[in-house]
């Protein structure tokens, strides 16, 4: 059985007996849970990434070239040296 006194101050809790009993019953579940797992050989497992059989679902990326910067900037009410001209924000 599990001495919930110890997590009961860290936590800085004030438990009545019969929740410290309730508490201890289910800590003692989870512990002899985590032993039934520790029992499992995992030696030849590999680490998974993801429960999905998918391996790569995105389309493939091929760069494309749109269009120009000159043309671009010919949309721009105002330009300069190559970049769009805007009116002053901050002062």
């Amino acid at each position: 059985m599990i001495d919930i006194n110890r997590y009961q101050s860290m936590a800085k809790l004030s438990l009545s007996e019969s929740e410290r009993a309730r508490i201890s019953d289910h800590a003692d579940i989870l512990v002899k849970s985590f032993d039934e797992l520790e029992k499992i050989n995992v030696d030849n497992a590999s680490p998974l990434i993801s429960v999905l059989n998918e391996s790569n679902i995105l389309r493939e990326d091929i760069p494309r070239k749109f269009t120009t910067r000159e043309e671009l900037l010919s949309y721009a009410p105002e330009q300069s040296d190559g970049y769009f001209q805007v009116p002053k924000t901050i002062d």
